[in-house]
């Protein structure tokens, strides 16, 4: 069972990190560089955090807030004005010892309503290429998965494909490599994981249809693996400063109970995921973050075929600076103009029966504009346009609205 992390424990926590920092001169506290990198891959991201280090001790400690206002409606149907606030993390980090490094972040979403750890793994470096990592590790199946933090986007929602399609933030128990490597403006690097994952829960849930991130809500996965056969994960990255990056990632495994003490009672079905990401800066800095993924999942012959045996899609960001330099006092501000494309097809293929094409798809269009103070922090203002079809192909519906929020680290 996972511990349980009650409010009381929270406060109490709060209270004691009060009090020492009322112990401790202020001088002593200071920010901590985030790389000594000018390029890095997302794979560096759970390195590439601002820190505050606290005089000596051995623990830095940072993290970031997201809150939103949002007004949305479906075919003039709507719920009104809504305030949400949808995250609270805390990265708490320590050089142990000479390349041995220990990183965690512990996410409170919704008000404190999920509380998770979404990573806590040790880190050992023999070498820059033969890295063993293990403890709760973040698949790294795509670039936003690993590369997530709110502060770093100019959208309020994070993208359909990579939540609701995959599981965002997927973490499990496991161990791994990874490595990487600098050479001059080139960057290389690679991951392999076996971890838990998966289990029956992605067919037989309450949404009656094919569902990765409905496996994050059975917490026996830090403790049991469903199948028995661990999941993999694997990535291979490559980037240029002058040209991007681009990743290629995998993740699948066996996901059913197929043997019960001993006797097979199913058999092994598997899920299979394939990733491509892609991100680069153009000459006249307009910033392009794309991200793909495929889908493909072994569906019992007695399931009905609203149950997607391959799914896909992706987003694709356009963020372009149009002001920059001092406003209101801050030396570096920002102003960007972005749009967001989007598109998710959860039953790819056709009907036996008919040949008709499956529906159950959407596609969405956010334009936005945000402002950044400072690097490690947007405002940002976006509009959602959203057309969703169901399954039988019926004439799509209409989602519209406007989102404003923040967010920051601190």
């Amino acid at each position: 069972m996972r511990p349980t992390i009650t409010l009381g424990t929270i406060v109490a926590a709060t209270l004691l990190c009060g009090y020492a920092e009322a112990q401790i001169d202020s001088t002593l506290l200071r920010r901590l560089p985030q790389d000594s990198l000018t390029h890095t891959l997302n794979m560096d991201a759970a390195y590439h955090r601002p820190f505050m280090s606290l005089g000596r001790l051995p623990v830095s400690l940072g993290g970031y807030i997201e809150a939103n206002w949002q007004h949305l409606g479906t075919e003039g149907v709507t719920e009104g004005h809504q305030f949400q606030f949808r995250r609270f993390t805390l990265f708490v980090s320590s050089s142990i010892t000479e390349r041995i490094k220990f990183l965690s972040e512990l996410e409170f979403e919704d008000g404190a309503r999920v509380i998770s750890v979404e990573f806590a793994a040790l880190d050992l470096e023999f070498d820059p290429l033969l890295i063993l990592r293990g403890g709760m590790i973040l698949n790294p199946i795509g670039a936003f998965n690993q590369n997530h933090d709110g502060p770093k986007w100019e959208f309020v929602d994070r993208p359909i494909a990579m939540t609701q399609m995959l599981p965002a933030t997927f973490s499990n128990p496991g161990f791994g490599l990874y490595g990487r490597r600098y050479t001059g403006s080139w960057m290389y690097g690679y991951e392999f994981y076996l971890s838990g994952g998966f289990d029956n829960s992605i067919i037989a849930n309450e949404g009656n249809k094919t569902s990765l991130p409905t496996a994050k809500e059975n917490a026996e996965r830090f403790e049991k693996i469903a199948s028995g056969e661990p999941l993999i994960t694997a990535k291979i990255a490559a980037g240029m400063s002058t040209i991007g990056e681009l990743g290629l990632s995998y993740m699948g495994g066996v996901y059913n109970q197929w043997q019960d003490d001993g006797l097979t009672i199913d058999t092994k079905r598997r899920v299979d995921v394939v990733d491509i990401d892609f991100n680069t800066t153009l000459p006249f800095e307009t910033r392009i973050t794309a991200e793909w993924a495929w889908v493909f999942v072994d569906v019992p012959p007695t399931y009905t075929q609203q149950f997607g045996k391959q799914q896909y899609g992706g987003f694709l960001d356009v963020v372009h600076p149009i002001l920059s330099g001092e406003m209101f006092g801050w030396d570096a501000a920002v102003v960007n103009l972005a749009c967001r494309f989007e598109y998710v097809d959860w039953n790819v293929g056709s009907f036996q029966e008919t040949g008709e094409t499956i529906g159950d798809n959407l596609w969405s269009i956010m334009p936005a504009v945000s402002f950044r103070p400072s690097p490690e922090t947007v405002i940002r203002l976006n509009y959602r346009l959203l057309r969703q079809q169901d399954i039988l192909g019926n004439p799509p519906t209409t989602t519209g609205g406007v989102l404003f929020g923040f967010s920051t680290y601190f």
